[in-house]
């Protein structure tokens, strides 16, 4: 049984509150996730400010609260870059820095209280809303799709066209005469195997943390106020934990992938 509310059927129990905070707002042909469109649009370009804000900024002699905060960051990517990717490389760091800030800003959206947003654009004639991008498959699934094309990428630029296709028949089992004929074939399907594997682990680990902890926020949101502020507070505390660790991770492996794509086997 539902409600009405607004000239919109409200939730009326648990079952469909958490079934209406697990919807998306969609496009009229039910392809597209607009709030995941939107919202991961909004925090990339909430990124590009606060960085280009901060290097407007940025001062030789004490430096603020932002600068801090960015260097601190750029530091703990650089660190992690210089640790795992010893080839040559201008992109590798501003692509390292832009996955861990996205990521963590999208994973944060988990922060916000569970009916807040959804509540303000009622008022626009907007019933359906997820805040957290990273917890809708599509989009981490579109994020190591884009890993997987710079794999490929990285892979042609340090071995070229040929020494790629060539790797792809002749490692990991390396041979020569007729025994190299007749492990080419295996060798490609593992090479296809590790490439795949590669961009679905990497999307379903965000993606399963992420929607795990939407998840436990919607129903925590369920339960009287007291037991919110009481499971609530410690969840939230531990959360900042999995949302920051999801980001480094997330980037910390492209990292290791893209290392992996320049070195010769």
């Amino acid at each position: 049984m539902t409600t009405e509310h607004g000239g919109h059927a409200a939730p009326a129990n648990a079952t469909e509150y958490i079934q209406h905070h697990l919807s998306h707002l969609q496009s009229a042909d039910g392809a597209i996730n607009l709030d995941t469109f939107w919202i991961s649009l909004i925090l990339g370009f909430v990124f590009l400010g606060v960085f280009y804000m901060a290097s407007k900024r940025a001062t030789a002699g004490v430096p603020g609260k932002l600068q801090n905060f960015v260097e601190w960051v750029m530091e703990l990517v650089n660190d992690t870059v210089n640790s795992a990717f010893h080839a040559k490389s201008n992109v590798i760091a501003p692509l390292a820095i832009t996955i861990f800030v996205w990521v963590w800003l999208m994973n944060a959206m988990d922060f916000l209280p569970v009916d807040l947003l959804p509540k303000i654009l009622e008022f626009f004639g907007v019933y359906k809303l997820r805040v957290v991008p990273t917890a809708d498959v599509n989009h981490t699934f579109g994020m190591s799709f884009g890993v997987f094309l710079c794999i490929i990428g990285f892979s042609i630029k340090a071995k070229g066209a040929g020494g790629y296709m060539k790797e792809l028949f002749t490692a990991p089992f390396h041979a020569h005469g007729i025994a190299a004929i007749f492990l080419a074939p295996v060798n490609f399907i593992f090479q296809m195997l590790e490439l795949f594997a590669k961009p679905i682990s990497l999307s379903l680990r965000l993606f399963g943390n992420m929607y795990a902890g939407e998840l436990i926020f919607i129903l925590i949101a369920l339960l009287p106020w007291w037991a919110q502020w009481l499971l609530g507070g410690p969840w939230a505390i531990f959360h900042i934990l999995i949302v920051t660790l999801q980001a480094f991770v997330f980037m910390a492996l492209t990292v290791v992938y893209l290392s992996l794509a320049v070195e010769k086997h």
